[in-house]
């Protein structure tokens, strides 16, 4: 076996696993055991379950595009409902999860920031791929003038993060999807003021 494919199977078990149980939860042993390899195998890659933690902060990233943005990029031409259609993707695995499972990076966040800081920036890398995705998308949009899309995109973040996080305490989508309507109405007065400065200067 290659050693990109061992260090993948490795990886692709503590992400299942951390989803499922958390880092705190999930043993070293269970990690091998999952992904099929001898402890040797493991710590030839890292040395430690803090050094693995930070591989696959490390290797989120190159999922996102693959699996989550370019499918919906696909599917959804339209700058604003690609927002949408991304807060779909966390709602449907809601509701396979039975409001159980969270945003991994979010769980994370939550979990190991506090009692390992060094991972700090790690996360916040993932954010700010996340966030930047979505700002490059509303950069073809149509809203009002002067929106600071680097914050809005924040802003999408942080209902995502947050309604999901509601959603699970309530083990019920309906805190996700009041959230998100809200969402919507912010996006739509910032269309419908778009639309409105445009007709003004058309006037003039």
């Amino acid at each position: 076996m290659a050693e990109a494919d061992t260090r993948t199977r490795i990886l692709e078990a503590a992400r299942r696993l951390f989803h499922e149980q958390g880092y705190g939860a999930t043993g070293v042993a269970t990690i091998l055991r999952e992904a099929g390899v001898h402890p040797g195998s493991l710590y030839h890659f890292f040395r430690s379950k803090e050094e693995l933690l930070a591989g696959l902060l490390e290797y989120y990233p190159s999922l996102f595009a693959p699996i989550v943005s370019r499918p919906i990029e696909a599917a959804e031409k339209e700058a604003v409902e690609r927002v949408f259609a991304l807060l779909a993707f966390y709602r449907k695995g809601l509701e396979e999860s039975g409001c159980r499972l969270g945003c991994p990076i979010g769980n994370l966040a939550l979990e190991v920031s506090d009692n390992h800081p060094e991972v700090r920036p790690l996360l916040e890398r993932n954010f700010a791929m996340w966030s930047g995705t979505v700002a490059g998308w509303l950069a073809r949009a149509r809203l009002r003038r002067g929106t600071d899309l680097d914050r809005l995109a924040r802003f999408v973040l942080a209902v995502m993060e947050g309604a999901v996080m509601q959603a699970r305490g309530a083990g019920s989508l309906a805190p996700f999807d009041a959230a998100v309507a809200e969402l919507r109405r912010h996006f739509d007065l910032l269309q419908e003021r778009a639309g409105a400065s445009r007709a003004r200067r058309r006037k003039r």
